[in-house]
């Protein structure tokens, strides 16, 4: 990231307990692109990490936070994401009821960004296939490949072989509320299809661009693991014609759909954004 390309708008405090580090709070920070910068597609629009409880507080707190920002802008650290996989542990499997582990979604903001897409009828421009964005790259982390990193990220007390496959965990599909314990019973869905993105705008970008969509960890929150029959359910489909079987997890998936398409800057068409204002409007 360029530095000085973001600024900090702002600073959620102890916005989470973080159940892996006993002891500590994560931060939340919001960024902004400054007036004039270029805007890149696929740049992080917040950072999210882990501090004591003790030092957030406070004065000392907002240095920190600050301190924290400047050096990765500056590239001198790197943060891990809400979907970054922690050492040592497997992630919490979602609350039951379909909220996200972070918190509530923040819908005044997911509007905001629906706001700023371009609405316009939707085509379906001739060539797709799948191979045009390669996906499930492999050696993204430790050796794993991006299905893999997901599997880790979003099961629960999850094992793995020595070629990163996971041989045992828990999982917890928050589109249909199903627990599942077997990795081949579940399909890593990108929250925008493939497809969809390609109707979208990514049929005209480069090859290098969609591979960066496909295997996105870290830009957006584009990778869910969830069970392979929901996943076939929703195919390509937009809100408009398919939303989770679990209620419960509407305003999230509205929310993260949302800001999928406002980081890659990709279009919605009308039923889409009349259909994601009526999920939002009742969270």
């Amino acid at each position: 990231m360029p530095a000085g390309r973001l600024g900090v708008t702002e600073v959620v405090r102890a916005r989470r307990v973080d159940p892996h580090q006993p002891g500590t709070v994560s931060a939340y920070v919001k960024l902004v692109e400054r007036p004039g910068a270029p805007r890149v597609r696929g740049t992080r629009t917040a950072l999210e990490f882990s501090v004591p409880k003790k030092i957030l507080t406070g004065a000392a707190g907002a240095l920190v936070v600050v301190a924290v920002v400047a050096l990765y802008q500056l590239g001198v650290i790197d943060l891990p994401t809400q979907g970054s996989p922690r050492p040592d542990t497997g992630a919490s499997a979602p609350p039951a009821d379909g909220t996200s582990a972070g918190g509530s979604p923040d819908v005044e903001e997911a509007l905001r960004w629906l706001e700023e897409l371009d609405v316009v009828a939707e085509t379906d421009p001739p060539g797709y296939d799948r191979s045009l964005f390669p996906h499930w790259s492999s050696g993204v982390r430790d050796g794993c490949t991006t299905r893999q990193v997901v599997l880790l990220r979003d099961g629960e007390d999850v094992e793995v072989d020595d070629d990163c496959q996971p041989v045992s965990g828990t999982w917890y599909s928050v589109y249909d509320g199903e627990t599942l314990t077997e990795a081949g019973d579940l399909d890593i869905d990108h929250m925008v299809p493939l497809k969809e993105a390609w109707r979208s705008g990514a049929s005209e970008w480069t090859t290098a661009e969609r591979e960066r969509f496909a295997n996105d960890l870290d830009a957006s929150p584009q990778l869910w693991a969830v069970s392979a029959s929901s996943n076939r359910s929703k195919s390509d489909e937009d809100p408009g014609d398919w939303l989770p079987p679990l209620e419960s997890f509407h305003c999230d998936y509205a929310v993260s759909w949302i800001e999928v398409k406002h980081v890659w800057e990709l279009t919605v068409d009308q039923d889409e954004a009349e259909s994601l204002r009526e999920v939002l409007a009742g969270c």
